[in-house]
């Protein structure tokens, strides 16, 4: 397995795992599969500032990206971080792959926090993000209405490099020494 930072050609592959999330599960609260061309967007829109990692294994089978946790300037040390993998990969080490390079890269960028957000009741990923180092912050009761039922999503918060008293900008994934990401993705 390869894992390496995400290309807009990786579009059609990334949209593939994400679609049974969207059309089959309440994990993801978009109602309908992202097509291809709005993926190339988000990873195109994605990568300059943040990054954007797949799983390569004969093919895209999973992938896992970091963005803003919110907008507001005070925020910009903090990241919301994701991780999808497909079917035929689950329990098989993909996703802690990805998230071992994300989490890496995001502390070489000099961000503090990364936050994950898990539609609950949702064991295997609660028991996923725990044993990478997110401990429970707090529940969004009803937050989303998706299959005739409103969902609770829980949320994580990881320490990376810490809250300084007077922290560096992060550094934008572009600017990034690209010996630094290499070593990141292994």
């Amino acid at each position: 397995m390869r894992i390496r930072l995400a290309t807009p050609d990786d579009a059609a592959a990334v949209a593939a795992v994400y679609a049974p999330y969207v059309r089959d599960t309440a994990i993801s609260f978009e109602s309908e599969p992202p097509p291809e061309a709005e993926m190339r967007e988000r990873i195109a829109g994605t990568l300059p500032a943040h990054p954007w990692l797949v799983a390569d294994l004969d093919g895209v089978r999973g992938y896992a990206y970091a963005g803003p946790h919110r907008s507001r300037a005070a925020y910009r040390w903090s990241v919301d971080v994701s991780v999808y993998t497909g079917p035929d990969v689950h329990r098989c080490g993909v996703g802690r792959a990805l998230y071992t390079a994300l989490l890496a890269l995001l502390t070489e960028q000099g961000y503090a926090h990364a936050f994950a957000g898990v539609t609950l009741p949702n064991p295997p990923s609660v028991g996923f993000h725990e044993a990478l180092g997110f401990e429970a912050v707090g529940v969004f009761r009803a937050v989303g209405y998706k299959f005739d039922r409103w969902r609770d999503v829980g949320w994580w918060q990881r320490p990376l490099v810490g809250p300084q008293a007077s922290p560096a900008e992060p550094v934008p994934l572009a600017r990034l020494d690209p010996a630094v990401v290499a070593r990141c993705l292994g």
